[in-house]
Parts: C-alpha cells; structure tokens; sequence
C-alpha cells in the first residue's frame, strides 16, 4: 500500500460527507419552510361585525379596556416580534428556492436551477412569456407562475 491511497480515500469520503451534508440541509430547509405556518392575525371584533369580517386586516387594538391588547385568555394574538420567519428561510419559496421575478430572456442569465426559481413578470406579454419560459426550461430553471 502506498501512502497516497489513503488519503485519497479520505479526500473522497470527505467530499462526500460535504455533499451529503449539503443535500441534508437543504433538505432540512424544505422540512422547515414547509412546517412554518403562517399566523393569521385577526382584527379586534371582526369575528362579531360583518363591516370588520369584510376588511379582515390587521390593526393595533388600542383601547383602555381592550381584552385582545391586555393579551387574556380567549382572545386572538397580537402581532409581536417573535412571531417573524428565520432569517435564513425569509423570502424564499416553499421549494426552498429563491424567488426571481424576470420581464425578459436577458435577466435568466447567471441564475442557477439549484438556487433560483423563475416567477414571469405581469406586465409581460404572451409571446415574450413563451419566449422567457422556453429558455429557462432549457436552462433547467423551474417556473412557478
């Protein structure tokens, strides 16, 4: 045996170990994205009045005697800081992948199908959409819309 086998069979293991690591974490990364569920935070009453079920968005309650403000029992969240996605799965798509909005075949350059996935920009028109979707299905990028 000469000395250079070894060490070649640990490079080679330990270049496996990184790309076995790698694919767990990304992996591991699609487990979170998709285990993450999304808060939904209710406006003060508007389980009670039609006027608040039909404009269902998120304002602060501020009154004195406020029971959703003085966070009791029974009553919906509010929004706080901990309720906030990770950073590192912030902004990414379900996939784990990065979201790309494109407009033209040109912007497809230097984007990678491990990284990035291509979402086709709504001021762009039909034959110009089937151009940019035809080259990134060369490129091997998924399109998501």
């Amino acid at each position: 045996m000469s000395g250079g086998e070894p060490q070649s069979l640990d490079g080679a293991l330990a270049a496996r170990r990184s790309v076995l690591s790698a694919k767990r974490a990304r992996e591991r990364l699609k487990r979170i994205i998709a285990s993450k569920s999304r808060r939904r935070f209710l406006r003060y009453l508007s389980w009670r009045f039609w006027k608040f079920e039909r404009r269902d968005y998120w304002r602060k309650p501020k009154g004195n005697d406020n029971k959703m403000r003085l966070q009791l029992k029974g009553y919906p969240p509010i929004v706080k800081v901990g309720y906030r996605t990770p950073r590192s799965i912030r902004g990414l798509h379900p996939s784990g992948l990065e979201p790309v909005v494109v407009s033209s075949v040109k912007e497809l350059e230097g984007l990678s199908p491990e990284r990035h996935i291509v979402y086709i920009a709504s001021g762009v028109g039909l034959r110009k959409k089937q151009e940019i979707k035809r080259a990134a299905l060369e490129k091997g990028l998924r399109v998501a819309n």
